[in-house]
């Protein structure tokens, strides 16, 4: 009897240690966007782009971020999907590209060959918006399968225009996310080289659209290829051609090589704003990005197809080509 009561007693003493539950682990610390920030590697003055191959004269009003800690603020700052390579941002010095004032131009290269600019008085711009907004609202099928909200194109915030001289090309989109309470702006300076283009977009909200399109003028003014990698540094004897003109950088479809516009708005960097706006709405978006980071999320979205383009001048119908975001 003593020993079937000794057991009992040291099963009913032991039972709160059995049935205690584990501690919850500690909670992710939060990251602050000074913090953020603190571990971004700003740099000024003369910058040398990624392969040499482009630079940037920078004054004091702007600041470089090189390629690794641009993804961070792309994706971990402003919510965009990762995957994203770029050459690096250019952000505005005295604004904190966290909050809600903030905006920054995303710098990339496509070298895809030298970009004749044959076409440059002949683009109907009227009829190349009909045929963005066309693919943007195909393509919103693909981004609600894949967690984003839909897109609208409300159209020009700036129309397309050509520096013949200076061989660049600038215009500014007005977009719209579903749920969104304000439109975000997509301003776009295209540098024509020797084997590509150098992209820049300025990511910022409409209501930015004055001091964006001020600052690009800047932007356009103090960036430019290295020697030898210049527009006037073509040879038609050894450098491709590209198979696209001007109409198809405005239009957006960089791989449409085949005669139609192809892998329009394939990267979708434009909605910062709106990303941030709508987190923001549900309360402390940046703790809610920085206290958990997204392990595998999409590398990006997928291509989507749009109907053939009218011919570029001096080529054959059907082949012509669009690039953009």
């Amino acid at each position: 009897m003593r020993l079937i009561l000794a057991t009992l007693l040291s099963l009913t003493l032991s039972a709160p240690l059995l049935a205690a539950p584990e501690p919850a682990p500690a909670p992710a610390p939060q990251m602050t966007d000074q913090q953020f920030l603190a571990g971004l590697h700003f740099q000024t003055g003369k910058i040398t782009l990624p392969g040499n191959i482009a630079t940037l004269d920078l004054p004091s009003s702007f600041r470089y971020l090189p390629p690794d800690d641009a993804s961070k603020v792309l994706v971990d700052g402003w919510g965009n999907p990762p995957g994203a390579q770029t050459l690096g941002m250019i952000l505005p010095a005295d604004v904190n590209p966290l909050s809600a004032a903030g905006w920054g131009v995303i710098v990339t290269y496509d070298k895809d060959g030298h970009v004749k600019d044959d076409d440059a008085d002949s683009i109907n711009y009227a009829e190349l918006l009909t045929q963005m907004k066309e693919a943007i609202a195909d393509h919103n099928t693909a981004r609600k399968e894949q967690g984003y909200a839909a897109m609208t194109l409300i159209g020009w915030a700036e129309p397309p225009s050509y520096n013949k001289a200076q061989h660049k090309l600038y215009w500014a989109k007005e977009l719209h996310t579903e749920g969104s309470k304000e439109n975000g702006l997509n301003y776009n300076i295209r540098v024509l080289g020797r084997e590509g283009v150098l992209v820049l977009n300025a990511v910022a909200g409409m209501e930015q659209i004055a001091q964006v399109r001020s600052e690009m003028k800047n932007v356009t003014a103090f960036t430019d290829f290295t020697p030898g990698n210049r527009y006037g540094d073509f040879d038609s004897k050894t450098d491709k051609v590209a198979e696209y003109g001007l109409a198809a950088l405005v239009a957006g479809g960089i791989a449409a090589k085949l005669g139609f516009f192809g892998k329009i708005f394939a990267l979708l960097l434009a909605f910062k704003k709106i990303i941030l706006i709508g987190i923001a709405a549900v309360g402390s978006w940046l703790y809610q990005a920085f206290g958990r980071r997204k392990a595998a999320a999409a590398a990006g979205e997928q291509a989507a197809s749009v109907a053939a383009a009218e011919p570029a001048a001096g080529e054959a119908p059907g082949v012509d080509l669009g690039k953009r975001d």
